[in-house]
């Protein structure tokens, strides 16, 4: 079986993918490739959690490593609690994915994200033990085992983390709605927020282990939406499974995305002149009506390839402290070492009641956000390889640049797991998007079909 990790972990279908077996193995070799160490281990809501936990931290006692349990918790709280009892950690999740799904992400000390070189001397570990499953002998033996121990106490120092952000006031009764998506964040999102003040309801806060992200959270806020236009709330927020990342919603019922929320934070922050070197960093996604704001507030924008790992990097590189994606990774580096959902839902709130101002307001201050269409076009089998080479698609790319000049923006990229290319264009105008997108599909459909 041939197990890789993807650009958040190792993931698949439990029982296909992702057995006991593979799990107990990745348990084996986490331990042997970053060392025996405690590690404090948690998971989101699926039913396949404790298995999958159970598994993976016998393995991790198996090569003479201490794993601490902490049972449910979003994936950012348990990052948190390895950076504050200085472990190693790992999460049980597959984040957004349905509930069949499920997958392992791996902390290094200090609760950061493991290197691509850490990440991937992990998985020639994990291969070479499910290639030759290890004896008893290759082993620790007698007291030479870890530990395995449940804490899920220590849990509040997470909690106490989170209440102590904003300071003083607190959210003095603003309304708000949540979509925790039957996951990680359903207990801990509306407990924190009342403690802070807020009114709050909750959707989707009842997990039975089947449930999370079905219909429901992040990757489907139609139904958050409607609540908070029938409750009359002030802001509405809805989490993935694990609550590494969130979407508000305002009180029109419209969807704040992480570029207007990254806009908003980081105009406050280059207003109080607590923007570290007065910039920004962002994935190629992000949205062109954001770099045209921050251009605007005298704020730089470092731009890197799609996914958080990308923007933790460069915001590390160049002593950044703000950065984030479209689809709600918010990353304060200051306050955390990796996307918090909840977080960035109490500092968004603290900035709706700072301001006296609703956030529809706020949002379309922040931004403009520019009418912006991805296809995903099917090649050949192994054609997108080939993009970087295809001459007649990049000379098209250049002409419809040149059309668009700087009120448009245009991105390729082949997939890297599947026959497809992503065309992505944004305009002034949603038909010049439409139009653009077509002309440039149809080009690298002729060129990379099969």
């Amino acid at each position: 079986m041939k197990t890789r990790f993807g650009t958040d972990g190792l993931r698949g279908a439990v029982g296909r993918e992702l057995t006991a077996e593979v799990a107990l193995a990745l348990g084996r070799a986490t331990a042997r490739a970053l060392g025996a160490q405690p590690y404090v281990v948690g998971r989101d809501t699926r039913l396949s959690g404790g298995l999958i936990q159970a598994a993976f931290s016998a393995g991790l006692a198996a090569e003479g490593a201490s794993a601490i349990d902490v049972g449910v918790l979003p994936t950012p709280g348990i990052a948190f609690l390895g950076k504050h009892g200085d472990m190693a950690a790992a999460v049980i999740s597959a984040s957004h994915n349905p509930a069949e799904d499920n997958g392992v992400k791996l902390f290094g000390l200090g609760g950061r994200k493991l290197t691509l070189d850490d990440e991937g001397r992990v998985e020639e570990e994990l291969q070479r033990l499910l290639l030759v499953p290890a004896s008893d002998s290759d082993g620790r033996a007698g007291d030479e085992v870890g530990r395995l121990t449940a804490r899920p106490d220590i849990s509040e120092a997470y909690v106490n983390h989170l209440t102590a952000v904003l300071g003083e006031p607190k959210l003095g009764g603003i309304r708000v709605v949540l979509d925790c998506a039957n996951g990680a964040a359903s207990e801990l999102a509306p407990r924190v927020l009342r403690d802070l003040g807020a009114d709050v309801s909750a959707l989707c806060d009842r997990p039975d282990g089947t449930n999370i992200n079905a219909a429901c959270g992040s990757t489907h806020p139609e139904a958050l939406q409607e609540a908070v236009l029938e409750e009359g709330a002030a802001v509405g927020l809805a989490f993935d499974g694990d609550a590494d990342r969130v979407l508000a919603v305002d009180e029109e019922g419209n969807l704040v995305d992480g570029d207007h929320m990254l806009a908003l934070f980081a105009v406050d922050r280059h207003q109080r002149g607590a923007l570290a070197k007065d910039t920004v960093v962002v994935t190629v996604m992000t949205n062109l009506g954001f770099h045209l704001a921050m251009d605007k507030a005298g704020i730089s924008v470092v731009q890197t390839p799609v996914g958080d790992r990308s923007v933790s990097e460069a915001m590390e590189a160049g002593g950044f402290q703000l950065g984030g994606e479209q689809s709600g990774h918010i990353l304060f580096g200051d306050l955390a070492t990796t996307g918090d959902g909840l977080l960035t839902s109490i500092l968004l709130l603290g900035l709706v009641a700072d301001a006296g101002e609703p956030l529809a307001d706020l949002a379309r201050a922040a931004m403009t956000r520019l009418p912006q269409v991805l296809r995903s076009v099917s090649v050949g089998n192994g054609n997108q390889r080939r993009l970087d080479t295809a001459t007649r698609v990049w000379d098209e790319v250049r002409s419809v640049e040149a059309e668009l000049g700087e009120s448009g923006r245009v991105l390729l990229r082949a997939s890297g797991t599947e026959p497809l290319v992503r065309v992505m264009v944004e305009a002034r105008e949603a038909s010049t998007a439409d139009a653009a997108v077509e002309r440039l599909a149809s080009v690298v459909s002729a060129e990379l079909g099969s």
